[in-house]
């Protein structure tokens, strides 16, 4: 039995900075950033936009543009690490704004979970539901990534910032993508990128030395959650190389083939929390696995990083990455980090370039590498259907990309700080943040949302 994705939709901010800007702006060479890292613009979100918006936008225009009835879909799992309620999932969220949009209790007999592991939950999400499927081989699942990827202001990360969703539709005989049921795991824990709750001093804040009251909080330690991460950039490019590597070759075991693995895709889709991570990660992959390049185990660390080196400017590896990486990295420089959705732009980002350019990719397999901090890699492979072009004539993913709208420094680094008093644009057929309920005390911190026609 075939089970896959069967339709994918996608939303992310209308809104952009651009890479160059930010680059003057912190006395960084451009070039380093667009050419060495594939970075173009990063998506930023507006006032009334949020991890929620992001994901409900994504999964109305699934349920729209495919004429789903919500009666028969039995899962909506969500892939987030982006939740603002350690109590409250998103996908409960989503639920009630498709009741508000579609129909009171339309979705009540409908299962909701979110999947939380750094920027692999959404993986985790579609294996969970691809294996419910095989069990219920009649049923439906949407199976839905959300994400801001927001970094501290002049942090190493700041490049890298994007914000959107992706959703997408898994059922039996699926008309874009079907997924083998080989999938291998590495995992290891680590703190390479987490975030974590923080404490501050209450004395630090009120200047008094006495445990008083202060809007409520009784403890004497302030306990702070912040979007940014703590995060370790070459510790996490080290376990990000890691986990792919042993997942890579744990595949290559499950599958028990002696070839060279990555040459059978047609395509290679890997998390991309900037546009040219792939390649700078996969060449040691490319490398242990060629039948004609190998590493001796007698190499020191220098001698072998030399040698991945001289690899990844190797002309062959170069259009190995032309040939397999690229089509997914076209979405990536114009978008960011979508953390969760990442993975899944990428394979977007590749049948949109595959559609635009009328190519022809019926029967050919593509290549997964997943990846999540904290650590761990899936590697997965998938088979394209004969009617993946009829699921994609109204996706639009790069027509959309350049009706974005670039913003300058200062609204930009306003956005950040949460200084900005009015959206930059008006919110228009799309889902929007209403408020956040400050007065009753058993809905404080509450968030509402409303439909803009």
């Amino acid at each position: 039995m075939k089970i896959g994705i069967d339709a994918i939709s996608f939303d992310v901010a209308k809104i952009h900075f651009s890479i160059t800007t930010l680059a003057k702006a912190r006395n960084i060479e451009p070039e380093k950033l667009e050419k060495g890292l594939g970075l173009l613009k990063m998506t930023i979100p507006d006032l009334h936009q949020d991890p929620v918006v992001f994901g409900a936008n994504a999964l109305t225009k699934l349920i729209v543009d495919h004429k789903i009835n919500l009666t028969e879909i039995a899962r909506i799992y969500i892939g987030t690490e982006s939740a603002f309620d350690s109590s409250k999932p998103m996908s409960s969220f989503l639920i009630g704004l498709m009741e508000q949009k579609f129909g009171e209790n339309i979705l009540s007999e409908c299962d909701v979970v979110d999947f939380v592991f750094a920027c692999i939950g959404g993986v985790d999400a579609l294996q969970n539901c691809i294996d419910f499927i095989h069990v219920n081989p009649t049923k439906k699942v949407i199976v839905v990534t959300t994400d801001v990827a927001k970094y501290n202001l002049k942090s190493t990360g700041e490049y890298t910032q994007g914000a959107g969703a992706l959703a997408m539709l898994i059922t039996a005989n699926p008309r874009i993508i079907a997924f083998e049921n080989n999938w291998a795991t590495s995992t290891k824990g680590v703190f390479d990128f987490f975030k974590p709750y923080r404490t501050i001093p209450k004395t630090e804040i009120t200047g008094n030395s006495a445990n008083e009251p202060w809007f409520e909080n009784l403890e004497s330690e302030i306990e702070i959650h912040k979007d940014q991460p703590v995060f370790d950039g070459q510790y996490s490019n080290q376990c990000y190389m890691d986990r792919t590597r042993e997942a890579y070759f744990s595949f290559k075991k499950l599958k028990n083939s002696k070839q060279t693995v990555y040459e059978s895709w047609k395509s290679i889709v890997m998390h991309l929390p900037y546009a040219f991570q792939g390649r700078r990660m996969l060449s040691e992959i490319y490398a242990l696995d060629a039948s004609n390049k190998t590493i001796s185990g007698t190499e020191t660390v220098s001698e072998y990083q030399n040698k991945l080196k001289e690899i990844s400017k190797s002309e062959a590896y170069k259009q190995f990455v032309n040939e397999k990486l690229m089509p997914a990295e076209i979405a990536s420089s114009l978008i960011g980090n979508l953390y969760t959705g990442s993975i899944f732009m990428g394979l977007l980002s590749t049948l949109a370039h595959f559609y635009d350019t009328n190519q022809e990719i019926i029967g050919t397999n593509f290549g997964f590498l997943a990846y999540g901090s904290g650590s761990k890699s899936k590697v997965f492979e998938g088979i394209i259907q004969p009617n993946w072009k009829s699921a994609m004539t109204k996706v639009h993913l790069f027509e959309t990309l350049e009706n974005s709208l670039e913003i300058d420094f200062e609204t930009y680094e306003k956005l950040h700080k949460k200084e900005q008093k009015t959206t930059v644009q008006t919110p228009k057929t799309e889902w929007a943040l209403e408020r956040i309920e400050t007065e009753i005390p058993t809905l404080i911190g509450a968030r509402y949302y409303k439909w803009i026609d």
